[in-house]
């Protein structure tokens, strides 16, 4: 909407025209009126749409035809005076009205002034010129000297402005406008929820209580049904309004004069005065410092997660293509290409999965959030949801350096670039990781490739995103983009002698001196593998650069390929971090040795021992007791906090750890299990186990305290 007003009064001199000005501002006829009035601006809290406004008087006598093709560039609506009882400046309003719309096309309106002085109206003789005209809004007979239609004059005038007729409706044909039509059929489709082509009762108040903020009264719902099931047959189905209904609705208002009804909906969905989706709308601001990534929250995924199970119909976890089509309808284009298909899951039909659906818009929100903003925007997030911008449905993570000093990340998205001389197997890379073996691959055609693959990994029981883009292999020109991720990974063909020089050059280049880590894949490992025409092997190579052993692989299989290289992958990125399971790293293995304890050793001897007097009784009364319990909570408690350093942390749990592990130590078992029959092989098989749990933990204990180290 726009912020102010600007009016313009023109017409024959003795007209009124200053007259009618003076009279909206004193509220009483003037005893002396001059040539021309001076410009005047009446106040946003005294109009009723809230909006300032400025009145321009222009007179003949005063000023040239140049001033007044210049006020007529800089008016928003011009009103074009005549006098009723005079039939000359009539005659002329048919003529003043076509030297204007030479030159604008703004809004016009036909005031006929001195009403006071006939007893007839002179509407007969101004509607063949209304019709002539398209530009021309409504006409208004009013008199200065009375004070009648005033205020009504002035109001119709910022109607005009604010919610013109002209974009919505075509009075020669009697209907609304295409770019109207399809506005409000966008509109109708984001607001069906179930997406059953009818607008139910909830779906209604719901779309009344966002346009309007407030719900619609049982009564007057079924009033406005009533009113579209006389003039249409089938305007409701299923006691809802159909699309064709809710347009006969908007017809209506345009037609009786309520067209500021269909431009606060149009507006409240984004809708700009030429019916396009503002920029602002479909573009909020939203700052992004440099480093930091850009990820959908919660709440995005949620919406996303509803617009994809209101789509699909036949309830199989994927899209079709009728279904995209059907999804992507409030679009004014069709946003996925094919490419899309090979770069997140499909199923066996080589449609969209949901998980694949989810990737897409994670991998559009990491690499370019803007279009994803704008996709949100069709989709309106921002309403469903009652956000108050799509850019509330994004997260920017922390600078990637304060990730790294704290070890601490909230991300949930890492990219690994692919790097690897031509025929490498990079491309075979990233398709496996969506499930495709080679067979798979070779189906896919060559303008529908894709050089991006995104799917999830779990990393400590935690779902991560890996985003794998293939760098093109032209070694002189990496540029920033190529060499800006989280992980690299070398591709190199076991089976070609020349292709891991490319790798280890790139590495030598770009990686050796960065704290980027990366992995060396050796490609094709179905393949005889040959000597690598390079200095070293490649082996050797990764243990002088610190690098894990080239990792095998070959998507030549008869099933999927195997995952467990992606998930070395994620965990290699997300090594740099510490998430929740390394900062309560021994409590972790504390609580699984309990729970593994109380399995394996104590709930197998209660039944050599029911005395609850032993040492191993007591021990395990303590470890079940109300005072035990309160205090792991309270750790728990500070632990999510975050009120301890990982130093105190550590120091907490391995002081808890000792105390258990002493206090069930053999010595202690042993004065347990005296009374039990040593001879029983079923002992001696638990005791087994139980060593064997105490060993597996001892291990991975150790493993902790060296990386925490």
């Amino acid at each position: 909407m726009r912020k102010d007003v600007r009016i313009l009064l023109v017409g024959e001199p003795k007209v009124g025209k200053t007259s009618l000005i003076m009279s909206l501002v004193s509220e009483e006829f003037p005893d002396v009126v001059p040539y021309r009035a001076e410009e005047i601006t009446i106040p946003a809290d005294v109009t009723p749409e809230r909006v300032p406004t400025h009145i321009v008087d222009y007179s003949e006598a005063e000023q040239t035809d140049e001033q007044l093709f210049q006020e007529i560039s800089k008016a928003n609506v011009i009103c074009i005076v005549y006098a009723v009882n005079n039939k000359k400046s009539i005659e002329k309003v048919s003529s003043s009205a076509a030297r204007i719309s030479i030159f604008s096309l703004v809004p016009l309106i036909l005031v006929g002034n001195k009403s006071d002085l006939v007893e007839h109206s002179s509407m007969e003789t101004i509607l063949p010129i209304m019709n002539q005209y398209s530009e021309i809004e409504t006409c208004v007979e009013c008199s200065a000297k009375n004070l009648k239609n005033i205020s009504e004059l002035f109001y119709y005038a910022q109607k005009a402005v604010l919610h013109p007729t002209g974009p919505l409706y075509c009075p020669e044909k009697k209907d609304m406008k295409p770019l109207c039509v399809k506005a409000l059929t966008r509109i109708f489709k984001v607001s069906d929820l179930d997406n059953d082509g009818n607008l139910n009762d909830n779906e209604l108040n719901f779309f009344q209580r966002t346009c309007f903020n407030t719900p619609l009264e049982p009564q007057a719902l079924e009033d406005v049904k009533n009113v579209v099931r006389k003039n249409l047959i089938d305007g409701v189905c299923d006691n809802g309004l159909t699309l064709k209904g809710f347009l006969f609705l908007h017809t209506l208002f345009i037609q009786r004069g309520r067209h500021e009804t269909t431009w606060t909906v149009l507006r409240r969905f984004g809708y700009d005065d030429d019916l396009e989706l503002n920029q602002d709308y479909l573009f909020p601001p939203l700052k992004i410092p440099p480093d930091c990534t850009t990820e959908l929250n919660h709440n995005a995924y949620l919406f996303l997660q509803s617009v994809f199970d209101k789509h699909d119909k036949d309830r199989d976890c994927a899209l079709s293509p009728e279904e995209l089509r059907d999804l992507f309808d409030v679009f004014p284009y069709m946003p996925w290409g094919p490419d899309v298909n090979n770069t997140v899951c499909t199923n066996d039909q080589g449609w969209i999965t949901y998980q694949g659906y989810l990737s897409q818009w994670t991998l559009t929100t990491y690499l370019d959030v803007q279009r994803c903003l704008e996709y949100l925007g069709y989709l309106g997030y921002s309403i469903i949801a009652e956000q108050e911008s799509q850019a509330a449905g994004i997260t920017v993570t922390r600078d990637k350096k304060i990730d790294l000093q704290k070890r601490q990340t909230q991300r949930s998205v890492f990219r690994c670039n692919v790097f690897g001389d031509i025929g490498s197997g990079k491309s075979g890379f990233l398709q496996a990781f969506l499930g495709r073996n080679l067979m798979r691959q070779k189906t896919i055609k060559e303008e529908h490739r894709s050089y991006y693959a995104i799917n999830t990994t779990y990393v400590y029981g935690q779902e991560k995103y890996l985003l794998l883009h293939e760098v093109f292999p032209d070694f002189d020109y990496l540029s920033d983009a190529d060499l800006a991720c989280d992980i690299v990974c070398l591709v190199y063909d076991v089976s070609n002698p020349y292709s891991f020089e490319y790798c280890a050059k790139v590495f030598k280049q770009y990686f050796m001196d960065s704290k980027t880590p990366c992995m060396m894949v050796a490609a094709k490992s179905d393949l005889p593998e040959v000597k690598q025409m390079y200095g070293c092997s490649p082996l050797e190579f990764c243990r002088r650069h610190k690098m894990p052993p080239p990792q095998s692989f070959t998507c030549n299989a008869a099933s999927a390929p195997n995952r467990d290289i992606y998930t070395k992958l994620t965990t290699m990125t997300c090594g740099k971090y510490v998430f929740l399971h390394d900062i309560f790293p021994l409590s972790c293995f504390y609580f699984f040795y309990l729970y593994i304890r109380k399995i394996f050793i104590h709930a197998r001897l209660r039944c050599m021992c029911t005395c609850n007097r032993c040492t191993f009784c007591l021990c395990q009364n303590f470890l079940n007791s109300e005072l035990l319990q309160t205090v792991r909570a309270k750790l728990y408690a500070v632990v999510l906090r975050r009120s301890l350093t990982n130093f105190s942390l550590i120091f907490v749990d391995v002081l808890a750890f000792i105390i258990f592990m002493f206090f069930t130590s053999s010595f202690f078992i042993k004065l347990h299990v005296s009374q039990a029959d040593l001879k029983s092989s079923t002992f001696w098989l638990r005791a087994s186990v139980g060593a064997t749990v105490f060993a597996v933990l001892g291990f991975a204990m150790y493993r902790v305290l060296l990386k925490t180290r």
